[in-house]
């Protein structure tokens, strides 16, 4: 049904590689406050441009078939979390105090 679905918004794996160290913890609320994503009412995926070479633990709430494999074979893992309501950026700040 196209009207509850919601935009996502992308991150692909190269700039998870770049902004976290090796066996980081890579959450909804981690990606929108370092700004690789926005808040958005269909939650975040990750897609599979680029190389993985760190393991992480990626709970967002969709991952490609690609950046999965990728993921996994540099020893992280991934877990497809549900969407939790964000209203805005500022409330993802707040809950994470």
């Amino acid at each position: 049904n196209h009207a509850n679905r919601w935009p996502m918004a992308v991150v692909n794996i190269d700039s998870l590689e770049k902004a976290f160290e090796a066996g980081a913890e890579v959450t909804v609320e981690a990606l929108v406050a370092i700004g690789l994503a926005r808040a958005t009412r269909g939650g975040i995926k990750v897609l599979g441009r680029g190389e993985m070479s760190k393991g992480l633990t990626i709970r967002v709430q969709a991952v490609s078939p690609g950046a999965q494999k990728k993921i996994e074979a540099a020893g992280g893992s991934v877990e497809i979390v549900a969407l939790r309501p964000v209203v805005s950026e500022t409330d993802v700040a707040e809950n994470a105090e």
